[in-house]
């Protein structure tokens, strides 16, 4: 699936699957709700919250 690069593993990341919250670098211009729809479709769920940001360049 297009927008998705890859799941992050680092030491926050990883204690962080402990909530079910996850953690993915996604392709650079992407939008809060192509995220979101995209993540739905992937993994058949419905998401209650997502968090975001940009890295300044």
């Amino acid at each position: 699936m297009n927008g998705i690069k890859y799941a992050v593993f680092t030491d926050k990341s990883i204690r962080l699957l402990v909530k079910n919250e996850y953690t993915y670098n996604v392709e650079s211009g992407s939008i809060r709700t192509e995220i979101k729809h995209r993540v739905e479709l992937l993994f058949g769920v419905k998401l209650i919250a997502m968090n975001s940001h940009r890295i300044p360049v």
